[in-house]
């Protein structure tokens, strides 16, 4: 496994790890027909957006890291009360 799977595969890198496993099993199970799986898309692309803005955020704070752990990331979405996305 090269350097960027390696990281796109990491917890502490990619918060949206789970919805883009859905969004492959979507597109396995539908034989790639993308109109069966748009749901799955706009979770994972909403993912993305969600932790993006964290990330802006933080780095604005000063914060580091900017990509919360993924121990702080499920702490902050206890704190919400589920997935805002």
């Amino acid at each position: 496994m090269d350097k960027t799977t390696g990281r796109a595969r990491h917890q502490d890198t990619n918060p949206c790890i789970e919805e883009t496993d859905a969004s492959q099993k979507c597109m396995d199970t539908y034989n790639y027909d993308r109109s069966m799986c748009s749901a799955d898309f706009q979770r994972y692309k909403n993912c993305r957006t969600y932790w993006h803005n964290i990330m802006m955020q933080r780095k604005r704070d000063g914060v580091k890291p900017y990509m919360p752990t993924a121990a702080q990331r499920l702490e902050m979405l206890g704190a919400l009360g589920g997935k805002p996305y």
